[in-house]
This record gives C-alpha cells, structure tokens and sequence, in this order.
C-alpha cells in the first residue's frame, strides 16, 4: 500500500492507501452534505492538509471536488423542486465573478484571518439554527413550528437583489481564495436574510455553489494547483454520496433538516476557526 500514484504512472505524489482513504472520506461527506445542501469542503480540506499536501494544490483539488458535488446534488435538488432559480441568478452570477478573481490571487490575502473570521460567523449560525430547531422541538415539532421559528425576529420576504449580489460576491470571493466554496455561510445567509424556506435554501445553495466552485477551480488550474488523479477519485466518491444524501432532504421532518444543519455548521465552524488560529499564529 506504500505504492505511490505516480509509480501507477498517474501524475500525483499520492500514496495508494492515501487515495484509497480520501475517496472513502468523500464519499461520506459527499451523503451528508447533499442532505444539508453544502458541499463540506471544509471537512475534505483539512484532510487534504493532514496527508501532507500543499495548500495551494489542496484547495485547488478540493474546490474541484466540491464543485462536482455540487453541480449532481443541484440536479437532484432541482429534480425534487427544491431550487430557487431568481436566488440563484442574483448570487450565482456575482459569487461565479468573485470566486475567479479569490481564485487567481489566492495567496495574496490574509489566509488564516479570513478562515478565522469566517469560521466564528459560522460556528455561530450554527449556534443559532440549532437553537431554533430546538424551539421549534418544545413548541410542537411541527414544519410549521420550525417555519415559525425561523420566522421568529425576521421579516418573511426577500431582501433586495443588491443584498443577494453583494453576498455572492463577498462569499465568492473569500471562498476562490481559500479553496472553499462557503457554502456553510451561504447557507443561513439564504435562510435568515433571503428568507428561504429550509429545504430551498439546501437546493438553492448547492446550484450557487456549482457555479462559484467552477470559478474558483478555473483560477486555482490556470496556476496548476490541482492534482487530477485525486481530484477524480474524490470527486466520483462525492458525487455517488451527494445523490444519496439529497434524497434524503425532503424525506425529513423541518425540524430534522434545520437541526442536522445546524450541528454540521457548529462542527464546520469549529474546524474552520481552529485552521484559521494556526494558519494566522504560523
């Protein structure tokens, strides 16, 4: 298993049983983030790292991973009905914009700070829709309890088409930097300031995040940071455990799904502040 890629005669420095590991890893994270709606980059990332990867060509690979995610659990989302085509025009269009240019000049920006950062606020939406889950649990359970929840200090409408554009913009690109495609802040973004409902907001963030990862990974390749080999194997994995996670999106009670989100944002914010504090101190 000490067996490298490259003696297989594939252009990677990957050992054979390290493949092997991270395709199992994506295809895990592939069934959980197609029921939530977020590619979980976040989670492949710091793997990608571990196994002794250099960043740049680790968030090149892993925004090409996340973006094959992506784009086969929005086809199944959109297949269900759970995507919102107007959302996804006014924040895929800039995020597409921002993510290229993060992309190309990843390096340049304060990395760790921006993960940091990034990671707070969504450690903190995680916080926040878990507790509404929880809300909604001691009223009824009921969808319309959670609706109500969510409702709870918010104004049920969406907000301007300049608010939608300026989010996809800023997200797309901090996310093209860092090799993520943020769908983790997107997300309650979607929920709490768009006004989508749950299951729409897990559809419609995975369409965007198609269209800014296919950005992002064009800045990253017109640098040759991504290696191909892995990328592919890890990108099959996601995409066979995407299409079963989103089946599973519409399956659930609203309670379920708010709550499931919310634990992976608090575990994806978690990680997210703990590479920013050590990539910052380094």
């Amino acid at each position: 298993m000490n067996i490298s890629l490259q003696e297989l005669g594939l252009p990677s420095d990957a050992l054979l049983w390290q493949a092997a590991m991270l395709t199992a890893m994506s295809f895990g994270v592939g069934v959980v983030g197609g029921f939530v709606g977020l590619a979980l980059g976040t989670v492949r990332l710091p793997v990608l790292l571990m196994l002794g990867m250099p960043s740049t060509l680790a968030a090149g690979t892993n925004i090409i991973v996340s973006t094959s995610a992506s784009l086969f659990g929005a086809i199944r989302h959109m297949r269900e009905g759970r995507v919102d085509l107007r959302v996804v025009l006014l924040m895929g269009l800039p995020s597409f914009a921002g993510a290229f240019l993060g992309g190309f000049y990843a390096g340049r920006a304060p990395e760790g700070l921006l993960i940091l950062v990034v990671g707070a606020l969504v450690f903190w939406q995680g916080v926040e829709l878990a507790a509404k889950a929880r809300a909604a649990d001691d009223a009824s359970g009921s969808d319309s309890a959670m609706a109500e929840a969510l409702a709870t200090g918010t104004e049920r409408r969406r907000r301007s088409p300049a608010l939608a554009a300026a989010l996809g913009l800023v997200i797309g690109s901090i996310g093209g930097a860092v090799g993520l495609i943020l769908g983790s802040i997107r997300l309650p973004a979607l929920i709490r300031l768009l006004g989508l409902g749950p299951r729409i907001a897990a559809g419609t963030n995975m369409f965007i995040g198609f269209a800014m990862g296919a950005s992002g990974w064009a800045g990253h390749v017109a640098q040759g940071q991504v290696d191909y080999p892995i990328a592919a194997l890890m990108a099959l994995a996601a995409i066979a455990g995407v299409n079963i996670g989103a089946r599973l999106t519409g399956k659930v009670s609203l309670r379920s799904l708010v709550m499931s989100m919310g634990v992976i944002l608090l575990v994806v914010g978690a990680l997210m502040v703990w590479r920013g504090v050590t990539e910052w101190l380094a």
